[in-house]
């Protein structure tokens, strides 16, 4: 059996076609939803479309402990995580999204490829198609000079072993994010492979404020510092981040996008002093630390 797993807070509509697309899947599925307090009819979407529902206190919400009361509330021996915000681009992506497991019994994560929604932005749209390219691939320890990408992974729309998060003890609780790179690095130094299975496909994308984007990046670099090892084992992130500035600036070229040249910059800018001021949290006051991050919940906890 496949489960999925949704972790879910005030999903509201959109909740609805996500489910219904899943129930149009070409295999069988089991659906659990795990909703943090919703207070906007979520657990009832849910409830009328014949999902199980889990609930959770909104402030218990954790992003790896919230994911492993999934998993114990599942009864699949492949785990399928998705977000409340994806729509699989076809009823074939969560089949595909599987594939490799039968194909390479060392793969221990396989995770789709992310298409951006119409209306995403040139900047929304860009990062989507830096990280998620059209070519599959599947990495091991054994390509640790590559860089900080190797254990990257997304728990947007990701299916693992039940048996590999064993290995690994499940997600990392109390992260403060990217709980799933963390069980990418941790499955690759236990011997597991990741797949990147880019023919499963679903569309995900967000259009980030300048000051969502500067949050978004604090928390990363937050999650860095504490989780310094992975950088250690995999390589920094300033390499990957120049590719990736070469990268949109030429898409913004090739698209004609030259009145967004003034954002580009402001928008890097503030992704780099995000990054760099989470990689030095500590010399912050706890009063600035919740008004910068994007996870505030995790200030009270931690």
């Amino acid at each position: 059996m496949v489960s999925v797993v949704i972790p879910t807070l005030n999903a509201g509509i959109s909740l609805r076609p996500l489910l219904d697309s899943l129930r149009r899947q070409t295999i069988p599925l089991e659906i659990v939803v795990v909703d943090s307090s919703s207070d906007d009819g979520t657990p009832e979407i849910a409830a009328s479309c014949a999902v199980k529902v889990v609930a959770v206190r909104r402030e218990d919400f954790d992003h790896g402990g919230t994911r492993n009361l999934g998993i114990r509330s599942a009864a699949g021996k492949i785990i399928v995580f998705a977000t409340q915000d994806i729509v699989p681009v076809d009823e074939y992506a969560v089949e595909r999204l599987v594939s490799p497991f039968a194909v390479d019994e060392r793969v221990g994560v396989s995770y789709g490829r992310q298409v951006p929604f119409p209306g995403a932005t040139p900047f929304a749209a860009h990062i989507r198609l830096f990280n998620y390219p059209e070519a599959s691939c599947i990495r091991s320890l054994g390509d640790g000079g590559r860089g900080i990408k190797v254990p990257f992974l997304s728990n947007s729309f990701a299916a693992y072993r039940r048996t590999a998060l064993q290995a690994i003890g499940c997600f990392r609780e109390k992260l403060i994010s990217t709980e799933d790179t963390y069980a990418g690095a941790r499955m690759l130094l236990a011997g597991f492979r990741i797949a990147y299975t880019a023919d499963a496909m679903v569309y995900h994308s967000h259009n980030y404020t300048l000051g969502e984007e500067f949050k978004r990046y604090f928390d990363i670099g937050v999650f860095h510092r504490k989780e310094r090892w992975i950088m250690e084992t995999f390589g920094r992130a300033e390499g990957e981040g120049r590719r990736f500035l070469r990268s949109e600036l030429l898409y913004l070229l090739q698209n004609g996008k030259y009145h967004l040249l003034p954002e580009f910059f402001v928008r890097n800018v503030l992704k780099y002093a995000g990054f760099t001021l989470g990689r030095h949290y500590d010399r912050l006051p706890p009063h600035i630390l919740k008004k910068i991050s994007k996870n505030k919940g995790y200030w009270a906890k931690n």
